[in-house]
């Protein structure tokens, strides 16, 4: 299931446009629509890379892509908008909270904790 266009128009504005060589070169950039619908994809189903399906941009300029967007922020500036926009709309409600946690046992030699 790929982005509607009114999913797209709220994430737009929010990724950095595409960077061109002064003298013109080089491969343009894949459509930044297609490369995002491909790097949800990968986070959706939790497949590897090379999974990705051929209908999105290769693995390879999906994960570059994706790795570029989290150095750089993008993904904290999408989550920041969304959040926003769902506390502007009212569907938002920060009044409790819930925390999962897991536990697993101490590896043999681990630090044993006892009462005080």
């Amino acid at each position: 299931m790929d982005l509607t266009d009114a999913q797209w128009a709220v994430l737009a504005p929010l990724l950095p446009k595409p960077r061109v060589r002064r003298d013109r070169r080089g491969r343009p950039w894949r459509d930044p629509r297609d490369v995002l619908n491909g790097i949800l994809w990968i986070l959706r189903t939790g497949a590897p890379w090379h999974d990705l399906p051929d209908r999105y941009p290769s693995y390879q300029t999906c994960h570059r892509r994706f790795q570029a967007w989290r150095r750089s922020g993008v993904y904290d500036r999408i989550l920041e908008a969304l959040a926003a926009d769902l506390r502007d709309r009212g569907k938002l409600d920060l009044s409790e909270g819930f925390i999962d946690a897991s536990f697993s046992s101490a590896k043999k030699g681990g630090i044993a904790w006892a009462p005080p």
